[in-house]
């Protein structure tokens, strides 16, 4: 009874800190909520939370890193419209130094489309540039044997995107592990929770089937296990986010869980915080 008075506790505080990080207007000052820092186990948990920066696809790289720093999240995986592929090397270089400087950890790119070879031959040399240990990326099954050579060239993870029921190459979790399990290692899955709730796709059955192969995911919730249904933040859609991050704690999973919310690029302070500590408060009482 003690220890759940003291979860029960844990949650409120993490809820609290989301509803006040929420009340603010995205042009205020944030102050980081009071608790351990992102990259520690939370709950004893050690779930490392990120941003995927498609969440902040209108604002600035600067906004961004204030947006992440406001919400407590260490680990970043940039979009091209704030690391783009066509930047010269210099500016590339200069990106993620700045992003490294702030104290966040760069770990990753995407989601980059592959569906030729001279996009492949672009990525691997961008993410070589940038010091990226992963790309999370859009290839078709064709582009396979060539990432997984540049895979062992370059020793640069790539974890293949699941986009749900209009991806015509990998809509669900299956679809990629059925093309990498006979791949090198180093390709895997990027689970994108929403996209596998919308396809259809049990969440939590692929997320143990397919631990061996996970090497990163996207957080986010849906209003309904149907094609067409919306984003909304994390905690108030159908997804069963308790279920599901018990299945990483239990899979042990050590990859990332970033944050994509998708609805408001305006101004996504208010549904990422909410998100974050809506998670984080699941996250203290598992």
């Amino acid at each position: 009874m003690k220890e759940q008075r003291s979860s029960r506790r844990r949650f409120l505080q993490w809820a609290g800190a989301a509803a006040a990080l929420t009340g603010n207007g995205f042009g205020l000052a944030l102050a980081a909520p009071a608790h351990a820092p992102a990259d520690k186990p939370i709950g004893g948990k050690a779930i490392k939370l990120g941003l995927a920066s498609y969440t902040a696809r209108k604002l600035t790289l600067d906004q961004t890193l204030t947006l992440m720093k406001g919400v407590d999240l260490k680990y970043l995986c940039l979009k091209s419209v704030h690391l783009p592929l066509d930047a010269k090397p210099t500016e590339i270089a200069a990106i993620a130094a700045k992003v490294r400087q702030a104290r966040l950890v760069l770990y990753g790119g995407g989601v980059i489309t592959m569906h030729k070879e001279t996009q492949v031959a672009q990525a691997f040399d961008y993410a070589k540039t940038a010091g990226l240990e992963m790309m999370v990326a859009a290839p078709t099954a064709d582009m396979l044997p060539l990432i997984e050579a540049k895979v062992k060239q370059y020793n640069i993870s790539v974890a293949i995107h699941n986009h749900g029921p209009g991806d015509k190459h990998f809509p669900t979790p299956a679809s990629v592990y059925d093309r990498v399990k006979v791949l090198d290692s180093r390709l895997g899955l990027c689970i994108d929770i929403g996209h596998t709730v919308r396809s259809g796709a049990d969440l939590i059955g692929s997320t143990q089937k397919y631990a061996d192969r996970l090497l990163d995911v996207h957080m986010k919730d849906v209003m309904a296990a149907a094609p067409n249904s919306k984003d909304v933040p994390v905690g108030r859609g159908v997804i069963d986010i308790p279920g599901f991050l018990r299945a990483l704690v239990q899979v042990n999973y050590a990859g990332r869980v970033s944050f994509e919310y998708e609805p408001d690029p305006d101004d996504p302070l208010p549904g990422l915080a909410e998100s974050v500590g809506f998670t984080r408060g699941v996250l203290a009482t598992i």
